[in-house]
C-alpha cells in the first residue's frame, strides 16, 4: 500500500521522503519523559524529526494490533512527535494545559489493514485507532485534514480483492494533492 502511495506522488512531481521502521532499525524506545524529549543522540530520530518537520502531507500505514499501532509505530509517536517540533505549550502554559499543534502538514492519511471484520470493531472495540490518530496525534499536533482508511480482513481476502484495496489507497491519496 504504501509503494501504491509512493509511486502515485512520484508521478504527480513531489519529493517524497518514505520510511521502513522496521527496515531501518527504528528504536521505538523513549529513554527520557516528555520535558527531556526536545532532542535526541540517535541520529535516525533526528533524520525522522526533520522529515517530519518539513512534511506536507504525512501519510502512515499499519496493520492494527489489538486496537493499537504496532509498538514500534508507537515508538515512533513517543520519539519524534515531541515538544518544540510537533507541539508545544504557549509562554506560561505548564505541561497540564493545552499545547499548540506544530506541525506543518495539512492532511494527515493513516491506513490501516484488520482482521477484524469492520461491523465488529466499531460494535464491540469502539474504533480506537480512529480517536488515537485524529484526535490525540494529529489533532493536538495541529494537523486540520484526517481521513483513515480500513482494509480487511486480511486473512481472508483475495488477490482482486487486494488489488481494489490498492486502488482506494491511490485515490484516498489522490484526492489530498
Amino acid at each position: 500500500m504504501s509503494r501504491e502511495a509512493v509511486a502515485l506522488l512520484a508521478e504527480q512531481g513531489y519529493e517524497v521522503l518514505w520510511h521502513d521502521l522496521h527496515a531501518e532499525g527504528f528504536d521505538p524506545v523513549q529513554p527520557t519523559g516528555e520535558a527531556g524529549n526536545r532532542d535526541s543522540s540517535d541520529e535516525l530520530v533526528e533524520a525522522h524529526c526533520r522529515d517530519l518537520a518539513v512534511a506536507d502531507l504525512v501519510l502512515v500505514f499499519h496493520p492494527n494490533w489489538w486496537g493499537q499501532p504496532p509498538a514500534i509505530l508507537k515508538g515512533w509517536i513517543d520519539r519524534c512527535f515531541r515538544p518544540g517540533l510537533a507541539y508545544d505549550y504557549p509562554p506560561g502554559v505548564c505541561p497540564e494545559g493545552e499545547p499548540v499543534g506544530l506541525l506543518r502538514a495539512r492532511v494527515a492519511l493513516v491506513f490501516n489493514t484488520s482482521n477484524t471484520p469492520w461491523a465488529r470493531e466499531v460494535a464491540v472495540f469502539g474504533n480506537p485507532l480512529e480517536g488515537l490518530w485524529k484526535h490525540c496525534v494529529f489533532g493536538l499536533c495541529g494537523v486540520p485534514g484526517f481521513e483513515r482508511r480500513v482494509f480487511g480482513p486480511v486473512s481472508s481476502s483475495t488477490p482482486e480483492l487486494r488489488a481494489s484495496w490498492l486502488a482506494e489507497v491511490r485515490a484516498t491519496v489522490e484526492r489530498h494533492l
